[in-house]
């Protein structure tokens, strides 16, 4: 089966762009280098990035891994920020959530066995007590969208996405990433892409970049605009947009939630939506000598992969012969798990504070 053209194009480039991230985030570099978290494909309901990158704090951050490697969600991180020092009647302690309290309840449930939170009761009241504060562990979320060939067509596309990060202003800052032509102003510049958006010039074998375009900071900390409908009646025309205006509370509690995912999951974890489990599915590594990356490649495609090309609906997908799986199956055997363990302990080691992982 022949390869399609995007196995060569935005989803193995936004892989080199997330291990780029990994290595050498920021551009440009500094004296004041932060913790980085890398991850891939997160957003909200309205608007999902290819990258995100989190500029940690690095003593928060190993903070952070008290509470385990798994997301807290919004219900969990309600009552983790705000669980008192001492042992207090919960509604007492938290705040009041805007739904009702039995779903507080379950959640404190959730977290008493997840051991990071302390419940008791007291008669008939549940009761709770902090094991840890909660660390206020990223400094600065950014947000890269992954255009390796960008041209008109893609611009056309990618620009009222960018506006709406600018105007939403949920992340402090807004990229594109393309792959750099060395022509002395690269393409990327002569399209109508807002100026508020960076533009990161990037050779993937070599993993590395050039900024094109610096970005500017967008102000997280003040009222969003949401867009929610844009009239396409031409230049000339003068239907005005819908939009809403987002209140900074609401938009910090998106940030806080999106980080949480993203320090779950990281970007290795494409390897959850693929097969794995295949005979044809390998991981080879990739790169310059000095920080290679294990890619998906498929030897049935003599390729590298797209996450929707690696699907049990795959003609030629095939699972692991019997023989391969016999020792320690179903929980350790098969070359499929043993990739998934790979990857994840990579991406533990990006987590400092937590056991386990591997090296780079």
């Amino acid at each position: 089966m022949a390869r399609t053209a995007d196995a060569d194009s935005e989803f193995e480039f936004e892989l080199r762009t997330c291990r780029w991230a990994e290595r050498e985030w920021p551009p440009g570099g500094g004296t004041d280098e932060p913790a980085v978290l890398v991850a891939r494909q997160l957003g909200t309901k309205r608007r999902r990035w290819d990258t995100i990158v989190l500029e940690c704090d690095p003593d928060a951050l190993e903070q952070r891994a008290k509470f385990g490697p798994k997301r807290l969600d919004g219900d969990l991180l309600h009552i983790v920020r705000n669980a008192p020092a001492e042992w207090t009647y919960y509604r007492d302690a938290l705040p009041h959530p805007g739904y009702p309290w039995r779903y507080v309840r379950e959640a404190i449930h959730r977290a008493d066995d997840r051991s990071i939170l302390e419940a008791r009761k007291n008669g008939n009241r549940i009761q709770i007590r902090r094991k840890w504060p909660y660390p206020d562990w990223v400094d600065r979320i950014i947000a890269i969208e992954n255009k390796p060939d960008l041209d008109a067509s893609a611009a056309r596309t990618l620009g009222p996405q960018l506006e709406y990060d600018v105007a939403m202003s949920l992340a402090d800052e807004v990229w594109v990433a393309t792959r750099q032509t060395g022509e002395r102003v690269e393409p990327v510049l002569l399209e109508g892409l807002p100026v508020e958006a960076g533009v990161l010039a990037l050779e993937p074998d070599a993993l590395e970049a050039e900024v094109a375009w610096y970005p500017r900071g967008l102000s997280v900390d003040e009222p969003g605009t949401r867009i929610l409908e844009r009239p396409d009646d031409g230049d000339r025309g003068g239907s005005a947009a819908r939009f809403e205006y987002v209140d900074p509370s609401e938009k910090a509690t998106t940030r806080q939630r999106i980080a949480e995912r993203a320090y779950e999951r990281g970007w290795r974890s494409f390897v959850d939506t693929m097969r794995p489990d295949c005979r044809y599915f390998e991981l080879r590594a990739e790169g310059p000598q000095d920080g290679p990356q294990l890619v998906p490649y498929c030897t049935a495609k003599d390729g590298r992969q797209t996450a929707a090309e690696c699907a049990g609906s795959c003609s030629e997908f095939q699972p692991e012969p019997p023989a391969w799986r016999t020792r320690g199956w179903p929980i350790e055997g098969g070359p499929g798990k043993r990739l998934k363990r790979l990857l994840a302990g990579r991406r533990r080691q990006r987590r400092p504070g937590l056991d386990g992982g591997a090296s780079e």
